[in-house]
């Protein structure tokens, strides 16, 4: 018997992808979106390099080419409590995985409007699902899209566990209480804050409403198609290079394509966690297949296969295609140089093999870089966010942000 499922922010870069591969797996997939992605790559004058069709032009080809229907629903859930109730009431679903956030943290950084909205829009769509998921007395499961950023940059090289650290606490008499707590977060966007926030909701509705509840630390997705994304024109995926929703891989692929010098923040030696979005969507499938019993404490796993410096990345693909390489000020508030050794324990003990950068797809996102450069505004590549007023030149802010959400 299939399982139902509800893909919450099933139309962005993760959602789609995954909501496909569930598909394919046997899921009865429903996706829930405002479409919101959409309207900030319009905002930013950035559409996606690759062609994203409809919505409806979308599902209609997924059951074109595999025979299975995915069902859509547009609702606001950090907005619509009803409508996102009413749905969860209606369609019973066995499981929700959630990337309804605004996902972006130099999107976030941007000004104080956009501070607020990527609040406003992921902490209140974080809360009701969760509050609405205790109002039903559901036994879903929530599989969340969490960061490995909400740990911070500026680490000394310990290996950062899954999500909780054992410590002991002397007490006044002089004994020594074993404690379980949280891994201290330190992030370093308002994003990353939301995603911090995201943590604490979910400990308490865990503990006080017995949810299932399962937190993916991600590091930083490079590459583009899955097997399904590969399947029929109309279901290619994002491929953001814009200096506020590009990933540093990204950014570095289409100004090399665009015979751009790469642009390296500072010294380019921060580090960072990657995975391949082929990995995504089988992690999160992983996740969905292994979920915590009723009353279990959140199962928090990191969802990463590999990290590099910056740097590092940079000649990577300056070796692969000839750019040069340009170190520049760097917008963010951060460590010049970090270390960052992560735990993955939990999906390699659950199978996972990863694909690492060096591995050929590289070669793909490349020439999807090249095959659609035409499409591409050289003026959104460069990162203009900046983290501090003291170098942020005046910039009005927009009135309201009610076409992005």
């Amino acid at each position: 018997m299939s399982k139902n499922v509800l893909v919450l922010g099933g139309d962005g870069f993760c959602g789609w992808p995954t909501a496909l591969h569930l598909s394919t797996l046997g899921y009865e997939v429903t996706i829930i979106d405002n479409l919101s992605r959409r309207a900030i790559a319009t905002e930013l004058n950035a559409e996606s390099l690759t062609p994203i069709a409809r919505i409806d032009e979308r599902l209609a080809a997924w059951t074109r080419v595999s025979g299975k229907e995915i069902s859509f629903l547009r609702i606001d859930v950090a907005q619509d409590y009803a409508g996102l109730r009413d749905a969860i009431a209606r369609l019973a679903p066995d499981a929700i995985v959630h990337f309804a956030e605004q996902r972006a943290a130099p999107y976030s950084m941007r000004d104080a409007a956009h501070k607020i909205y990527t609040v406003d829009n992921n902490i209140n769509a974080t809360n009701n699902l969760l509050a609405a998921l205790a109002e039903l007395e559901s036994d879903a499961h929530l599989v969340h899209l969490g960061t490995m950023g909400v740990y911070g940059y500026d680490g000394d090289g310990l290996e950062i566990p899954e999500g909780y650290l054992d410590v002991t606490v002397t007490g006044d008499d002089g004994r020594t209480y074993p404690r379980s707590i949280l891994y201290p977060t330190r992030p370093g966007s308002i994003y990353h804050l939301t995603k911090s926030l995201d943590q604490l909701l979910f400990q308490f509705y865990a503990q006080n409403d017995r949810l299932r509840i399962t937190d993916l630390h991600q590091g930083i997705v490079w590459g583009t198609q899955t097997e399904e994304t590969r399947r029929d024109p109309a279901l290619i995926n994002r491929f953001d290079y814009d200096g506020d929703y590009g990933t540093v891989l990204n950014r570095f692929l289409m100004q090399a394509v665009s015979g751009h010098p790469l642009t390296v923040h500072g010294t380019g030696g921060q580090t960072r966690a990657f995975i391949n979005i082929q990995d995504t969507v089988r992690c999160v499938a992983l996740a969905l297949a292994h979920p915590p019993a009723k009353g279990d404490p959140v199962k928090i796993i990191n969802q990463a296969a590999e990290t590099h410096r910056v740097r590092d990345l940079a000649e990577m693909i300056a070796h692969a295609t000839g750019a040069q390489v340009d170190l520049v000020d760097n917008p963010r508030k951060e460590a010049a140089e970090n270390d960052l050794r992560v735990s993955n324990a939990t999906f390699r003990a659950l199978g996972l093999d990863p694909i690492l950068l060096k591995d050929a797809l590289l070669s793909e996102t490349l020439e999807i870089a090249a095959k659609y450069a035409s499409r591409h505004n050289p003026d959104a590549v460069p990162a203009t966010s900046l983290w501090t007023r003291a170098n942020k030149p005046g910039r009005s802010v927009p009135s309201k942000l009610d076409a992005a959400q």
